[in-house]
């Protein structure tokens, strides 16, 4: 009978204690699940505040791949039709141009049917502040994902151990610097500010047409543009009336050009007319629309342009036309600019920025021209087959981690 009862005992006072033990591991998972929360919030809140500078580096870094993948579309709601136009703006770090631009894009006649695209490699609040205010159209930010700014002593970035831009390669492999073996063409090694831009334009344009998904079903041209640019009120009536008659008189135009750097000398004249011609770096590198079907005839020469030794995208593009790209690029050129630079510093120049002059002086020249815009028909002067128009390289671009890195950009990640 004692036994019995010690039985009894021993099993009720098993069970007891196992229903204590979970009882204690249920609150302990409890709490730890409320530490997991404050964690994540911790950690949302770090990346947000990275984004403009305020958290690490790393914290900026993820914000970017944060924002890349969201991607976030700006007044989708106020404008819910699909794009007529694409413009896409490569954004550096010159807010007092990018709001010159801003304030001409505002005055588009059409721009409520325009998705705006700026993609940026220097992130700060004053920008943000800038985009943030535009409410004339949907638009969507991107960031380039491998700038200085993310890799300030380290590739992409410059770092410490890299070698001296003018040191001998003989001497660089003496003192073993990163990249001795990798000079350019001319001898000089890779300063990181100059060859960001390439960086930038390239996998500027794998994004857009492979990664935007608002995108997806777009077939129409993408327009690329600077922020220190200005449009002309009838910019989006001069693209429509060039798309249709590309369709009709110049079917084998690979690119459209909307801006030249003539500024609008003899406009009055010219704003009417286009013409054709081989594609040029000096002529035609402003407002450029790109199709998706040039898009993937570039695709088609990705090692070329990543391994040509020239850090300007522009001149390595006029390097393809004719080589990887078997045909020449041809080009319908507007005669009349719609698209003005008025940038008076950047890469080459770093002083005397003087944007408020150059506002007036764009102020001054559309009030002679206002007259001659919205042109209700275009003439073209077509110019024939095209021919390769080969040039110096530049270098700045012999690096080949420059090389492999811009290669990447294709791979979908």
């Amino acid at each position: 009978m004692r036994f019995r009862l010690l039985k009894k005992n021993v099993i009720v006072f098993l069970v007891i204690l196992i229903v204590v033990i979970m009882l204690f591991y249920f609150k302990r998972g409890t709490g730890d699940e409320g530490s997991i929360d404050e964690t994540v919030n911790e950690s949302t809140q770090t990346v947000v505040l990275g984004t403009f500078g305020d958290g690490t580096i790393l914290s900026m870094r993820k914000s970017v791949y944060d924002s890349n993948y969201r991607q976030d579309i700006q007044n989708g709601e106020k404008f819910p039709l699909e794009p007529e136009l694409v413009i896409v703006v490569q954004v550096h770090n010159r807010p007092a141009y990018l709001q010159m631009l801003i304030q001409s894009l505002e005055k588009l006649v059409g721009v409520q049917n325009v998705l705006l695209i700026f993609s940026h490699d220097y992130f700060s609040e004053e920008i943000s502040d800038i985009i943030k205010g535009i409410s004339f159209c949907k638009l969507l930010q991107i960031y380039f994902p491998y700038s200085i700014q993310l890799y300030p002593n380290e590739f992409p970035g410059q770092d410490p151990q890299d070698c001296p831009r003018d040191i001998s390669k003989e001497d660089a492999i003496k003192r073993g610097c990163l990249n001795a073996e990798h000079p350019d063409s001319y001898g000089h090694y890779r300063e990181a500010p100059i060859t960001q831009t390439k960086h930038h334009w390239w996998w500027k344009l794998h994004f857009v047409f492979e990664r935007v998904r608002v995108l997806l079903g777009y077939n129409g041209f993408v327009v690329f543009i600077e922020e220190d640019n200005y449009l002309l009120p009838d910019f989006h009536h001069y693209f429509k009336s060039m798309t249709e008659l590309r369709k009709t008189s110049c079917r084998d135009c690979d690119v459209l050009a909307l801006g030249n750097h003539d500024s609008l000398s003899g406009f009055q004249e010219l704003s009417t007319k286009t013409e054709t011609a081989g594609w040029l770096s000096t002529k035609h590198n402003m407002g450029m629309g790109i199709s998706r079907e040039l898009y993937y005839k570039l695709m088609g020469c990705n090692n070329e342009f990543c391994t040509y030794d020239d850090y300007n995208w522009d001149w390595t593009l006029q390097n393809l036309s004719g080589t990887c790209i078997s045909k020449p690029l041809k080009v319908l050129v507007a005669c009349g600019s719609r698209v003005l630079h008025t940038g008076d510093c950047g890469l080459h120049q770093k002083d005397d920025c003087k944007p408020e002059m150059a506002q007036e002086k764009v102020d001054a020249a559309l009030k002679g021209v206002r007259s001659a815009l919205f042109p209700p028909i275009l003439t073209l002067t077509d110019h024939g087959p095209v021919e390769h128009q080969p040039h110096m390289k530049n270098g700045g671009w012999g690096d080949v981690r420059d090389h492999t890195l811009c290669i990447n950009y294709a791979a979908r990640l």
